[in-house]
């Protein structure tokens, strides 16, 4: 398997002069593992690779060769168990080590991983690990009674593995690692060979299991070298307080960094708090970090900022202030650069200072080797000013595969040619765009991009819901929060099924999904095909 090749933006090069010239340099045969991994064990095999603080301050350090034995040897015990090519490998695991050991073991094996949240509740569980067919789950102690409960439901899900203990039906990962001899070739793999499906926030039915390919680390890499400025350079440390379950936590920054031969420190809190942020990173040293917009507002209400040794920092999912981008460099000591993507295709503009105008509202401008366009519904480009929904032109590294057993979804998503993203923005005169909107009823609160139907799903199965909506509200920290709209059953008791509603929620779908307010109604606007109208009820 070739090494890959390294850094893919000429530094001191202007942002026109690379869109203009920007060639992809994607090898037709392609593995995560061996780029983030494998190549790393040989050239420098005692540099760290990551770095793990548990719940309790103990540090731990796990350095390439070590990180490629462990995975060369979960390769080995995962083809004993009967997982191949293609077999989808679920991960519920908070930052941790053994997280980043799973994935590389699974890709070396021509497995699919799935990142799963660990705030996950039984519904949401439920759903992803039966309509991914996943085989095999890792999991810690916490999670196992949960998965247990769950594999009635699951006639696929063969294996559960554990990172504590094994008590039977659970294997234990450290046993299965310690009697298995390392594998003696990883699989070959090519750049468009599925590699990991990552769960995306459905606004109708369920949501969508978006499949990627391993070249889609490849086509995170302009993005983030411009994004973060140093980061290519390596020797540093890149942390974020985002669950590696996600595409921005585990893409924008995890396997980036080990990409470029940089550490990465695990370690997430049950909550986030910005002083303990503020102290770890300072602590640790951290060089680069993506942190959410929320996480950053926090971040500035909270005293003690000085002191860090940060030289990038980056931050997506919804627009930053002026206050924020002038605090980041003050306080934090550098500058914060904006990113925008989306699951099915990530890191597609990046606005970063000393590069462009910064501009209240602009995401920035397209990232070299992404071609961007801003379309009307039939297709026709908008003017300068005018606002049209962001396509991006096929094939694109960092564009999915497709949507898993959606092909209806899928063709739905893309149009001659071109993905469509759903997002609605204006096209500047510089050529910064400036997002506007969604066409959609995604809600983006605290960083997350949150789906409205398994929520009112979730609600709806209340035996004294009769009907269920669930949209954003403006809030000043987490950019939305979400608020649900209720039609109670009769004669029931109001207060008392608010009170309920909450924990009911998160058991059945995911803590970050709980929505903050209820408002009672007698009915819910429909359309004349009994579609909730979420829009008016936003505008209410």
């Amino acid at each position: 398997m070739p090494e890959g090749p390294g850094p893919l933006i000429s530094p001191g090069v202007s942002w026109s002069n690379l869109q203009q010239n920007f060639v992809w340099q994607v090898p037709e045969l392609l593995n995560i593992a061996a780029l983030c991994c494998d190549r790393w064990a040989l050239q420098l095999p005692d540099h760290p690779a990551v770095i793990h603080i548990d719940a309790d301050g103990r540090r731990a350090e796990m350095n390439f060769a070590q990180l490629k034995e462990r995975s060369d040897r979960l390769a080995t015990a995962f083809l004993s168990l009967g997982i191949r090519r293609g077999d989808r490998v679920a991960i519920l695991l908070p930052q941790h080590p053994d997280v980043l050991l799973t994935h590389f073991a699974a890709w070396k094996i021509g497995a699919i991983t799935l990142p799963l949240f660990t705030l996950f509740g039984e519904d949401a569980l439920r759903y992803r690990l039966a309509d991914s067919g996943a085989k095999a789950i890792v999991t810690d102690a916490e999670q196992v009674p949960q998965i247990i409960a769950l594999r009635c439901d699951l006639p696929q899900l063969s294996h559960v593995i554990s990172t504590g203990a094994a008590k039977l039906p659970v294997a234990s990962l450290s046993q299965l690692i310690g009697a298995s001899k390392p594998i003696a070739a990883p699989v070959v793999t090519g750049a468009d060979d599925a590699a990991t499906m990552i769960y995306t926030s459905g606004t109708t039915g369920h949501p969508k299991g978006v499949l990627h390919g391993h070249r889609f680390l490849l086509g995170h890499l302009p993005g983030i070298e411009l994004a973060y400025g140093a980061l290519a350079q390596g020797g540093g440390l890149g942390w974020t307080p985002a669950d590696w379950a996600w595409i921005g936590g585990l893409m924008d920054l995890a396997m980036p960094s080990l990409y470029f031969g940089q550490p990465v420190l695990s370690h997430r809190a049950a909550k986030f708090d910005p002083e303990a942020a503020l102290y770890l990173m300072r602590e640790e040293g951290v060089t680069d970090a993506f942190i959410p917009p929320t996480a950053l507002r926090l971040m500035k209400a909270a005293p003690k900022s000085g002191g860090l040794n940060l030289r990038g920092v980056i931050s997506g999912g919804e627009p930053l202030g002026a206050d924020l981008l002038d605090w980041g460099q003050s306080q934090l000591g550098c500058s914060i650069s904006e990113i925008y993507g989306q699951t099915e295709a990530n890191l597609l503009v990046v606005a970063r200072s000393g590069m462009m105008e910064r501009r209240e509202g602009a995401m920035g401008l397209p990232v070299p080797g992404h071609r961007l366009r801003i379309a009307l519904p039939d297709g026709r480009d908008v003017g300068e000013g005018d606002t049209g929904e962001i396509w991006v032109k096929l094939p694109d590294p960092v564009a999915m595969l497709r949507y898993w057993n959606k092909p209806d979804a899928t063709e739905r998503k893309t149009k001659d040619g071109w993905l469509r993203t759903g997002d609605l923005a204006q096209l500047g005169k510089d050529g910064q765009l400036v997002f506007a909107s969604r066409d959609d009823d995604v809600i983006t609160s605290a960083g997350y991009r949150i789906g409205p139907a398994e929520i009112e799903a979730a609600l709806a199965r209340h035996p004294e819901v009769l009907m269920a909506a669930v949209v954003g509200e403006p809030d000043p920290i987490r950019t939305e929060i979400v608020v649900a709209y209720i039609v109670p059953a009769d004669d029931v008791d109001w207060n008392a099924l608010i009170a309920d509603l909450p924990e009911w929620v998160r058991q059945k779908v995911a803590g970050h999904l709980v929505p903050r307010k209820f408002y009672r109604r007698e009915s819910l606007p429909m359309t004349a095909t009994g579609k909730i109208m979420r829009r008016s009820l936003r505008s209410a």
